[in-house]
Formats: structure tokens, sequence, C-alpha cells
């Protein structure tokens, strides 16, 4: 006896999509890229899919869920490459991503523990500055971290933290620094590149620099060396996705003045001097 209502031999991309947990549109994907064979369409135009359609999809599906790519789905089927090839490099993608999801679950837990923007910042960075109370690190500092690690990576917003732990920890330097950016800002308004001030002012950010520089080895804030060790092994997972400071100075966009600007040549210059004179 037949049953009263037989599967159709052929069915319309809706349902092709709707049986192997698809959508239409992953389908039509597939078609343009070669995955799957572009079928016969009936008298009204529309693709039809049959049995071995269906198959191919099903098989496109299962490969899928266990993260195999489509460019590789298209060499098995091809039997362009050998399977143990692409398992391999399945291998080692699933592996980048676990590691992934373990920084990420890191930074997640700094963020529950610091309970600020300042967990999403290096490991190190954080640590360094976790047991400051709250509001000892103004937003302005944390944007500098954020910037100077963008540009220097982890040792340079490791050792920018340590500033910011000594402004927040010594009132007389942090109102210099209040005072001295507000001068810088001064600068902006129409003072000329080698008006006298400017000079006068480099003087001070490089009294202040070396004051920073005391006060931090005071306080036993000196990256150690194993530190260092930590940080450039954290960079080095992270130098691909980061530009050359070069290149991300010259993109990053200020509006200081060419005052301000000969300032800031200045103060490097002097502090070279100071340095090479230690």
């Amino acid at each position: 006896m037949y049953p009263s209502a037989m599967p159709p031999r052929e069915v319309k991309i809706g349902d092709a999509a709707a049986f192997t947990g698809t959508t239409p549109r992953a389908i039509r994907h597939y078609h343009q890229i070669g995955l799957l064979p572009e079928p016969a369409r009936g008298g009204d135009g529309r693709r039809r899919y049959g049995y071995d359609d269906m198959v191919r999809l099903l098989w496109i599906r299962k490969m899928s869920d266990v993260g195999i790519s489509l460019d590789d789905m298209r060499a098995a089927f091809d039997e362009a490459r050998d399977v143990g090839d692409v398992l391999g490099r399945l291998e080692e993608t699933l592996a980048a991503r676990e590691a992934d999801i373990r920084r990420q679950r890191a930074a997640v837990q700094r963020l529950r523990s610091v309970g600020s923007p300042l967990g999403l910042l290096s490991p190190l960075v954080t640590d360094r500055l976790s047991h400051l109370p709250s509001g000892a690190l103004r937003p302005a500092d944390l944007d500098a971290l954020l910037i100077t690690e963008r540009i220097f990576g982890p040792l340079g917003a490791a050792v920018q933290a340590g500033v910011f732990i000594i402004l927040a920890t010594h009132p007389d330097l942090r109102a210099e620094a209040d005072r001295l950016d507000a001068a810088d800002a001064a600068l902006d308004d129409t003072v000329h590149p080698h008006d006298p001030r400017v000079g006068e002012l480099a003087a001070q950010h490089c009294a202040h620099h070396k004051a920073l520089i005391g006060a931090i080895e005071a306080a036993g804030l000196d990256l150690a060396e194993e530190q260092l060790f930590e940080i450039d092994a954290e960079a080095s997972g992270e130098e691909d996705a980061r530009m050359s400071a070069f290149e991300a100075v010259t993109k990053m966009p200020y509006d200081f003045s060419l005052a301000r600007t000969r300032c800031m040549e200045l103060t490097a210059q002097l502090m070279a001097v100071a340095a090479q004179g230690e």
C-alpha cells in the first residue's frame, strides 16, 4: 500500500533551508562560491533541490557546526586537499579561539574586581593601579593610559601608570602637573613658537619630570626585570594587531599650537641632555 501523500522529488529553496537548518540566503551564498552546485529551475523559474542537494546541505551544516571554513569545505568536497590538513588547521584555529576566550574571561574578571574600565587595560597596568582609592585616578588619566597603550604597548602604559600613582599620592606634584597643563593650554593663545615663555615652560616641565622620576624611585615603583619580561611576552602576542608607534602618532588627532609643539620638543631635548649627564 502506498502512503496517501508521497514526499516530493524536489523542493523549493525555503523548504530546503528549513529541513537542513540553514537559510535561503546562506544557500544562495553557497551557490555563489561554488560550494553547492546550482540546481535546475522549475517551470516557474525557481530553484528546485533534490536528494543529493539536501545531503550536501546537511554535510555543510555539520561541518559548519564544528568550525570548518567554507573554503575548506569546498576543498574537501573537491578532494583537492587532504582531510588531515584541513583538520590540522581547524585545530590551530580552535586553539587560537580558546586563547582568546581565556583572555576575554580574564578581562571580565578584572572588570568585576576593579569595577571600572581600568580592567580593560593590560593586566600589569590594572594590577599596578588597583590599590589606589576610588576616584584617585582621573578620567583623563585613564584616557591617557588607553592612548599610551595603543601607541607604546603595555610597557609604555605600565611606566605611565607609575607616574599616575605618584600624582595620586603626592598632592604637591599633582598641583604642579595641573599648573603646567594650564600653562600648556595658554600657549595655544597666539603665543609665538620662539617666545621666551616657551623655553621657560619647557625647563619647568623637565624639572617636574625629574621630580616625578625621583618620587617613583623612592616609592619603589620602578619596573623590575621580571615585570619587563612579562610585559614583553604579553606584547608579543599583540604585536600584529598594534601599529608602530610612529604610525599611531601620525594618526592620532591633536590640535596643539605651534608654540605648544615647540615646548614639547624643547622638553624632550632637555630631558635627553639631563639623562646623558646622569
